[in-house]
This record gives C-alpha cells, structure tokens and sequence, in this order.
C-alpha cells in the first residue's frame, strides 16, 4: 500500500461518522466492571432515537422474546447489557448504509449477509462453549466485518465498483481485487473504521483478519471466518465477494470439522435469514 493511498483512505476514515456520543458511552460503560445497568439506561434514555431504535430492534423477530419489550429498563433485566451494547451498535451501525451509493453496492444484500454472517458466528461460539459475553461479541464481529466496503461504496465509488466488477466476472476475491483498484482491502478499511470507533481489541482484529487463513489465537476471528463460509455457502444475501473459501486447517480442526460437514451440523439454519430480514425490514 503506497503512502499516498494510506493517507488517502486515512482521511476518507476520518469523514465517517464516528458512532453517537450515546453509543460511544454504552460501549466504554460495558466495559467498565464498575459500570451498574442504571448508568446504562440512563444514558440510553437521554438519546430518544437510539431509544426507540433499540426496542425496535429487540421487539423484532429477530431476537425472538417471548412478550414485548416496552421499556430500556426492562431490556436490560430480559436480555443484558452486553446485548443492549451489541444492539446500540448494529443499529447505529445499519444507519450508515446509503442505498444510493454511486458504486452500485446492494446494502440490502450486503446487511442480510452481514447479520446472518453475525448470528451464525454467534451460534458457533455458543457450540464451542464461550462465555455468553463473548458469543454476544462474536455476533458484533461477525455484524461489523464487512463494514470495510460501506467506506468504499461511499467515499471510493468508482474504485470500488470497478473491484466488484472484476471479482465477480473474472470470479477472484473481492479483497483482492479491491488491492488492485483501491491499493487496501476492505478489511483493513475495517480495521481502521473499528479503532475509530474505539472497539475492543479483539473485536478489531476479528475484523481485520476475517480473511486470513493461518492459525490465530482469537477465538472470535475464528467464529466469523466460519460464520462467514456458512453465510455465502447458505447464499444468505451477498457481501460482493463470490468466492467461499475452504475452512483452513487451524480453524477446522478448532471446530472438528470442515466447512461443508459444519453447515450439516449446524441443521436448517433458515429461520436465521427469515428474522434477519424481518428484523432490515423493521
């Protein structure tokens, strides 16, 4: 990557924007062990749209409850903080999709892929038995690992669309032909856009290495690797990226096996494109 493209999408980095202020607090006061649910809620309720926004999207199918959610308080008692962390983040996160973006990116696709991509990984954290705080961080790793292409699509358009152009008719890596034509992939761009966003560090490599295929001590780039294979074996929506790649052997043997028997262990995993879409329709 030469300097000049470096400082280039530094600067596009830059024109993001940075999550709420709202958002931000309930990110650091998840993280703080001292932090209690009522600092959480009230910083939730100080922000009427993240509010409403975020009983939406709990009450949605895709979370499933049993009886509706009228109140942030009550969230946190049904589902947990770092749930309700998870959730402030998704939806602060699909506000940036722009559907009108000049490089023909379908952000419908690409969301579906994105939050099946993200349960999936959820779901194989859960079969190797992590910690539930860490299950509910493979499902933002898995939401936010593509979030590298939404800087392309609006700020390296024409680039952008010329990358996912070669890589679907010549059937080559999107992150590789994105290195052609805009000299980073869209896992590096994510990288960049996660420590701007002030993700935890393992979430910010679980992201920036979601395409490598050598041995890793994170557990969670290893969920969304996988997770991610499942999602465009299963054609759950579309990222741009035409290529399912083979579990590579550290991986498989962490899961005790390959791709295509993991997909059979995991059973019908329709019901998780059915409430992904029902929860982008929402």
């Amino acid at each position: 990557m030469t300097n000049l493209k470096n400082e280039k999408l530094i600067a596009l980095v830059e024109k993001m924007p940075a999550f709420p202020k709202s958002v931000q607090q309930v990110v650091q006061l998840t993280s703080d062990i001292n932090a209690s649910a009522k600092d959480i809620v009230r910083v939730i309720e100080c922000d009427p749209v993240m509010t409403v926004k975020i009983l939406k999207a709990i009450n949605s199918s895709f979370y499933g409850l049993p009886q509706k959610i009228t109140s942030v308080q009550r969230a946190v008692v049904h589902i947990g903080m770092n749930t309700i962390k998870n959730i402030a983040l998704g939806v602060a996160a699909m506000g940036m999709l722009n559907p009108n973006n000049k490089a023909n990116f379908n952000t419908s696709n690409f969301l579906l892929h994105s939050l099946t991509t993200a349960a999936i990984s959820k779901i194989l954290a859960e079969r190797i038995g992590l910690k539930s705080t860490q299950c509910s961080d493979c499902f933002v790793a898995g939401l936010l690992h593509d979030f590298g292409k939404v800087v392309f699509a609006e700020f390296m358009p024409a680039e952008f669309k010329l990358a996912l152009e070669k890589s679907k008719e010549l059937h080559l890596p999107l992150h590789q032909t994105e290195l052609e034509f805009i000299g980073l992939n869209h896992a590096q761009a994510g990288k960049m856009l996660a420590e701007r966003w002030e993700l935890s560090d393992l979430l910010i490599d679980a992201i920036a290495e979601h395409h490598t295929l050598e041995a890793s001590d994170n557990v969670l780039r290893d969920c969304v690797f996988a997770a991610n294979q499942i999602s465009k074996q299963l054609k759950f929506g579309d990222g741009g990226n035409p290529i399912l790649e083979e579990l590579p052997s550290p991986i498989a043997n962490h899961f005790g096996l390959n791709l295509s028997a993991l997909c059979e262990a995991l059973g019908d995993l329709e019901s998780i494109r059915t409430e992904a879409q029902s929860f982008i329709n929402t």
